[in-house]
């Protein structure tokens, strides 16, 4: 594939998308987990909701999943996601695009609104999320255990219409 933007993941994308997420996870900045994810666990994700990836040429860039905020049926239109972009690639725009399309694809799927969770101290993600108009509802405090220090998260949320 030539060129770069934003599409749906597929199956030739698991390994780069697992390789970025297990590199995030290595850097203990965006995500409470700790167990690498293999190919086979990141190819059942797109069951749970949308993956996109922005491509340039055959390099994924960085990914967006979305997945169910709840399982009950009260919360069926609201949808919590994550962003990973790859060190390279970072303060290109790439997680911005794929906010971007991540708002309009649940847009046109019925959600209306998204939810996420973003380290206190991850200011550029922070940022990025302001600027695309979520709005920062609050922090969960000790909300997780990384690496035995607890962090503290900041609750976004963003009505789509």
């Amino acid at each position: 594939m030539n060129g770069e933007g934003v599409r749906f993941a597929n199956s030739d994308d698991w390994e780069n998308i697992s390789k970025i997420y297990n590199e995030i996870i290595n850097e203990g900045l965006a995500t409470l987990n700790t167990e690498h994810a293999t190919n086979t666990e990141v190819s059942q994700w797109s069951s749970e909701g949308i993956i996109l990836v922005y491509f340039i040429g055959e390099k994924i860039a960085g990914f967006t999943r979305s997945l169910p905020y709840s399982e009950r049926e009260c919360y069926a239109g609201i949808s919590q996601f994550s962003i990973y972009v790859d060190n390279t690639f970072r303060r290109m725009g790439v997680g911005s695009l794929l906010l971007q399309k991540l708002i309009e694809e649940l847009g046109k799927n019925d959600f209306w609104k998204i939810v996420s969770r973003v380290f206190s101290e991850n200011i550029s993600s922070r940022g990025l999320l302001v600027k695309h108009g979520f709005r920062e509802v609050g922090t969960y405090e000790k909300h997780g255990l990384l690496e035995g220090k607890w962090r503290d998260v900041v609750i976004v949320e963003y009505i789509i219409n």
